[in-house]
């Protein structure tokens, strides 16, 4: 028996070596086919020798089948044909029978090997930052990233070659020692054996199923001979780099190079590129993140040993790359600016759809700047760390370039991984009451009604009566009435009591039609807001909020914000992409006119006047930098649970929001100028730090704008004995007459009998500024 299985192998390892020296694809492929039957003939003729061979023990009924002689054929009935058993004719056509079935059920189920090139690969979608910075990967279930052969060092396909596939050169598709060796070991040990070439890995990964068989077997090298006369060799080791599982959720070669070192392929060391060869042969086994980490670097010598063998390296550069210490990347959660990243997976989903950006391959890249985005960060952390002490727990800011809608940095939170106090919550998004900072929406109404910044409103008590509501009697946040002031004092230093009566003069619906066009999304039931909506009575969006304030700072036209800059696929095709940069970038931004170019200046340059906010924040308070226009709000809500600061210059602004996401009140002394606004500030500085190299941008004053001496009594143009001002005028609302000495003299006289009449008035606390 032993004799008779030493001349089967020694006949088929013949066959082998013939087909070594046939050159043509086509007659190997028949060659090959050939053998694999001859093989699946030998495996049932055996099966079914040894059956009969138990039969025979059985004593049974000697059987005796006649003889059969086939009829002459009708065109040579002088050549006879020979005579065959029944026995041998059954099992003949048996096998002839299965062995075509055989082939005919891999046939049918075989899929193309032009699918390598067609079929929907899964692959990583990447968030960037402005600079090519990759800030988040999104993927199911495999986390790949496509890269060209050109890409990937020479000695890291070397040193996959050495140790996968030393004859990948020289073979079409498969070893036929290797298959030789696997289908003896299934036939005569039952063991499926590899041997696999780095075709047929590729074959295996990317168009068969994962189940050990005999059929897959064959379907695998059939595919690998197909893939050899489809594609070259080039194109075989690019698709094999870009394909294979390499340990975890890393699939090719660069996730690879990404997740064990922290660097692209490219950048890898003859060492490291050593050490990733050897992991496709067993991900888990040889990681060097597994439980027998040295059976990594076992590995890892074994690829160098092969290299030098091979001839692609030397023994002293194979020494020296075994001596070299690998500097493993931290297996942490790669995710930066995660407010940020998730609040743009959105918008992505929403235009793409959950598999693409999944499974797409994406290539997205953000407005955000990386730099600054850790200074926010890392400026909000500290800030709520020093404000515990006012019962604020938590912060978010945001900042954009109004001109383009660029989100340059967003903070949702002091801490996105602090789960206990839900540090996953975007605040940037979240609608909360903004207090004071809506007020420019109210002003914005009635300077576009007749009102002008020199308008005299008295701050004095007053009580509204709602039917079916409590009496409405407003407060100032310093309990205090400050008689007779300008629109432009008002709204500087925030005064309430002047805000509602503004209000109550042109409606509520008008401040909402208006607060709607200038880019606020919350206001959309209208029956639940009242003259407190001027002191925030509204909830709003943070995101909304930078736009309604960029729009103040591009003279009335709104730019909605555009944190995505570029979107294309795998193959870089560019499916969307947002220029609005140079020069003049709001004339290439298509802005929307919302709101007269006048007016916005006009806000711009009360809430720029640090001597008009001076009686309620003082000269120099954090609001005021030196050096610069800017224009600046605080708010704060009644209940003391949200505090905010918006301030802006021509090409950027900042939103800072502090307080508590649970909803629980801060400290009574918390308010615009102790609590959001040293957030604002230092993120404001970090900006201009930024610039200092650049233009100062101011604002100018549009077209159309009548400039005049006033007096900040009485609103007339100004006299002997009033304090004067300059003011801008809308044509046609600035004031005809001038005040006179005396009647400034009975107005001073006034004020200070107000003023003591109302320091008699018991007045509740009120924070809204």
């Amino acid at each position: 028996m032993a004799d008779r299985r030493k001349k089967i192998f020694s006949w088929q390892f013949s066959i082998f070596n013939l087909l070594e020296l046939i050159g043509r694809p086509v007659l190997r492929l028949f060659l090959v086919a050939c053998y694999l039957s001859l093989v699946a003939l030998a495996f049932i003729g055996k099966l079914t020798l040894q059956l009969i061979k138990s039969l025979r023990q059985i004593k049974l009924p000697q059987l005796i089948l006649p003889k059969i002689t086939l009829p002459p054929l009708p065109r040579f009935p002088h050549i006879p044909l020979p005579k065959i058993s029944s026995l041998k004719l059954i099992i003949l056509s048996t096998g002839l029978l299965i062995i075509l079935m055989f082939y005919l059920t891999i046939l049918r189920n075989l899929p193309s090997p032009r699918q390598l090139t067609t079929r929907n690969q899964f692959l990583t979608t990447k968030i960037r930052a402005r600079d090519g910075t990759v800030l988040f990967k999104i993927y199911k279930d495999e986390n790949r990233s496509l890269i060209p052969l050109s890409s990937i060092p020479n000695f890291m396909t070397q040193a996959t070659i050495a140790i996968e596939d030393k004859d990948f050169y020289r073979h079409g598709g498969f070893s036929y020692r290797g298959i030789l060796r696997a289908i003896t070991r299934n036939v005569f040990h039952h063991q499926l054996q590899g041997g696999s070439t780095i075709t047929q890995q590729l074959v295996k990964n990317a168009l068969l199923t994962p189940e050990k068989t005999f059929t897959r077997k064959i379907k695998e090298v059939i595919l690998a001979i197909g893939v050899e006369l489809t594609y070259s060799k080039d194109d075989i080791l690019k698709m094999y780099f870009n394909e294979v599982g390499y340990g975890g959720t890393a699939y090719g070669i660069e996730e690879a190079a990404q997740m064990y070192f922290g660097k692209s392929v490219t950048n890898v060391t003859l060492a490291q590129a050593a050490l990733l060869a050897g992991l496709p042969a067993a991900p888990t086994t040889y990681s060097p993140f597994g439980a027998y980490p040295e059976l990594a670097l076992s590995r890892q010598h074994e690829v160098l040993r092969r290299m030098v063998e091979d001839g692609y390296v030397t023994p002293q550069e194979a020494e020296t790359a075994k001596t070299e210490k690998l500097i493993y990347a931290p297996q942490t959660i790669a995710i930066k600016a995660p407010h940020f990243v998730m609040y743009v997976k959105d918008l992505l989903v929403k235009t793409y759809g959950e598999t693409t950006i999944n499974q797409g391959g994406l290539d997205v890249t953000t407005s955000l700047d990386p730099e600054l985005q850790n200074q926010a960060q890392t400026i909000v952390t500290q800030e709520i760390g020093q404000l515990r002490r006012l019962h604020i727990g938590n912060g978010a800011a945001l900042v954009t370039n109004p001109q383009t809608g660029e989100i340059l940095s967003m903070v949702g939170s002091k801490d996105y991984f602090d789960f206990a106090q839900d540090g996953q919550v975007n605040v940037t998004l979240a609608s909360r009451q903004p207090g004071s900072s809506i007020k420019p929406v109210n002003y914005a109404v009635a300077l576009a009604s007749g009102f002008t910044p020199a308008t005299i409103i008295d701050d004095s008590p007053i009580t509204y009566q709602v039917p079916g509501q409590p009496p409405y009697a407003p407060r100032n946040y310093d309990s205090k009435f400050h008689g007779p002031v300008t629109l432009r004092t008002a709204l500087a230093s925030s005064y309430n009591v002047p805000a509602v009566k503004t209000l109550s003069t042109f409606g509520v619906a008008k401040m909402i039609e208006l607060g709607q066009r200038l880019g606020i999304t919350t206001w959309n039931d209208s029956s639940r807001f009242g003259l407190s909506l001027t002191l925030g009575g509204g909830e709003v969006r943070m995101v909304d909020m930078a736009v309604v304030y960029a729009t103040l700072a591009n003279q009335g036209l709104r730019v909605d914000l555009h944190p995505i800059l570029k979107v294309t696929d795998p193959h870089g095709k560019i499916l969307e992409q947002f220029d609005c940069g140079g020069a003049n970038p709001l004339d290439r931004c298509n802005p929307q006119p919302v709101l007269n170019p006048q007016v916005a200046y006009q806000l711009t340059d009360i809430l720029s006047d640090n001597a008009a906010r001076s009686p309620a924040f003082g000269s120099r308070s954090v609001l005021n930098v030196p050096g610069h226009q800017v224009a600046v709000k605080t708010g704060t809500t009644q209940n003391l649970r949200d505090n905010w600061t918006i301030g802006f210059v021509p090409n950027r602004l900042v939103a800072v929001w502090v307080g508590n996401n649970d909803n629980t009140p801060m400290s009574y002394v918390a308010s615009g100028i102790t609590g959001a606004s040293s957030i604002w500030r230092a993120i404001f500085d970090v900006i201009l730090r930024q610039l200092a190299d650049q233009p100062v941008q101011t604002f100018s004053p549009p077209a159309n704008l009548i400039k005049v001496a006033i007096c900040t009594l009485t609103g007339q143009l100004a006299c002997a004995g009033c304090p004067a001002k300059e003011e801008y005028f809308l044509p046609g609302t600035q004031p005809q007459t001038a005040c006179t000495p005396e009647q400034i003299e009975q107005l001073k006289e006034k004020q200070q009998q107000d003023q003591a009449s109302r320091d008699k008035i018991l007045t509740g606390a009120s924070t809204d500024n």
